[in-house]
């Protein structure tokens, strides 16, 4: 009798490989587009309500808080009810956020609008089940790589065309725009082929749902109103504890409940904990901090201690040039992890970590040096962003695929918060006298965090072990609905 595994190959579903990355990538490209797109809006929103400031980043906030749920729940309920199914109830759930936002002639119904948006989050954890179950397995790294690249592609993206429709149409255009691309992305998602992996028939853990919602939602909304409220005031860190106390509680009811909704005894696996742990650390350290202090850097006036004077226009245009040598990449860095295992990918991205920090201590003084330093920082987001993905598909049973890279997206969500937070405060400790700008000093300790969390990136590299080393992950004892019946 075949085993479950070659089963499932036998069974792959068959589509032109081109035609199924292609998809994922532009269904992917739906959410990081709309989870960058109001950056350039929050003047004009702030201009057309009469708001503050800290009234129109809920457009942010609101779209985050969702994301977040959306990437864990969904990804399980995708892993049950099948992934292109859900994958197109979130896009046209996107859609509808959209036209309720530009429907609303109130701040309150845009961040409606956007908090409907956020389900989109959901649809990266799905897009990786959807290559493990469609894609021939010899190639499933390479496109793991594609589709986890796009992301990062597209987010750079965001700002540069939600800024030109801003320029041209005004700011309602851009979830015109959003609306439109979703629509035709759900569109495209119908020739992928119906999911043939499923977990089966299963009680859905709808009070773990209840408990992990406040959980990130708490813990989110300290993250992202420290800057605004400051690390040592009560408002944070009663937030934050808050947040942690019931996803302390959460975790220790997944791990008792039978049918869990996210099933935490999968990290009890060594090499995907530290696969998370290194996620955490460096989505801290190097999504988290880089991002921030880069644009500060390029949008500082010259006679700042560190500023390039760019625009902002300016700033995104070659954020997004560089990120195309990165998207570039991501089928190298799939082949590697093919080739040698996940972790190669991650010892190479953490060693650019580290190159990038340097890099960005050193060139910093004109264009043409940020953008080498800024070459290096894409080099190693590239390859950690797709050895992440592949850690799972080498140790985690494939109908729980879209569920653990659904934590991954939360756990990068979470501290690419905190370390854009942490950021903010360290160019806040040194500012040069009678004025607001950082000094070069502090920017070094951004840079410094940049390279410290890169180098316990490479040290996780090398204790996690090579491909195979590891014992299958422990997870319910369910398997693929249409196995069993083969199986059988």
């Amino acid at each position: 009798m075949s085993s479950p595994s070659e089963t499932v190959e036998r069974l792959r579903p068959s589509r032109p490989v081109a035609l199924v990355i292609g998809v994922l990538i532009f269904a992917d490209v739906v959410s990081a587009f709309e989870s960058t797109m109001m950056l350039n809006a929050l003047p004009h929103i702030i201009g057309e309500f009469k708001v503050t400031a800290v009234d129109a980043s809920w457009t942010l906030t609101a779209f985050a808080l969702v994301a977040a749920t959306s990437a864990a729940v969904c990804g399980r309920l995708g892993d049950i009810y099948g992934r292109r199914t859900l994958l197109i109830l979130l896009l046209l759930g996107s859609a509808v956020g959209s036209v309720v936002s530009i429907s609303s002639g109130t701040l309150s119904g845009v961040i409606v609008g956007r908090a409907i948006q956020g389900v989109s989050g959901g649809i990266l954890p799905l897009c990786f089940g959807i290559v493990r179950e469609t894609v021939p397995k010899h190639r499933v790294s390479v496109a793991a790589a594609m589709v986890a690249s796009a992301a990062m592609l597209a987010g750079a993206s965001g700002t540069i065309v939600s800024g030109v429709l801003i320029d041209t149409l005004g700011w309602h255009y851009i979830f015109v725009f959003a609306a439109a691309v979703a629509v035709l992305a759900a569109a495209c998602a119908l020739t992928l082929p119906k999911s043939t992996m499923t977990v089966g028939a299963v009680r859905i853990d709808w009070p773990g749902a209840l408990l992990f919602a406040p959980a990130i939602t708490l813990c989110l909304l300290g993250v992202t109103n420290a800057p605004r409220w400051t690390w040592g005031d009560a408002r944070t860190l009663g937030t934050i504890l808050a947040g942690v106390a019931i996803f302390v509680l959460w975790i220790w009811r997944e791990a008792r409940t039978e049918s869990p909704l996210i099933n935490v005894r999968l990290f009890r696996d060594r090499k995907q904990g530290l696969a998370l742990l290194a996620n955490c650390l460096l989505s801290a350290g190097v999504f988290g901090s880089t991002g921030l202090a880069m644009q500060l850097m390029m949008q500082t006036p010259t006679n700042a201690p560190i500023g390039l004077g760019m625009s902002a226009s300016a700033a995104g245009t070659a954020v997004f040039c560089v990120s195309i040598i990165g998207f570039l990449l991501s089928p190298f860095s799939g082949r590697v992890s093919a080739r040698f295992g996940a972790r190669l990918p991650l010892a190479i991205g953490s060693t650019f970590g580290i190159g990038s920090a340097f890099a960005l201590v050193l060139l910093h003084d004109t264009v043409t040096q940020m953008v080498c330093a800024i070459i290096v920082l894409n080099v190693a987001l590239v390859f950690m962003l797709t050895s992440l993905p592949n850690f799972v598909m080498e140790g985690v049973p494939a109908e729980h695929t879209s569920e653990v890279t659904g934590v991954h997206a939360v756990a990068r969500t979470a501290f690419s918060g905190v370390g854009s937070s942490v950021a903010t405060l360290l160019l806040s400790l040194s500012v040069a006298p009678g004025t607001q700008f950082s000094t070069e000093h502090a920017y070094n300790n951004v840079f410094l965090l940049v390279g410290g969390s890169s180098a316990v990136g490479l040290l996780i590299a090398f204790v996690i072990g090579r491909r195979g080393d590891e014992r299958p992950a422990r997870g319910p004892a369910s398997v693929p609905t249409l196995v069993t019946e083969v199986a059988e």
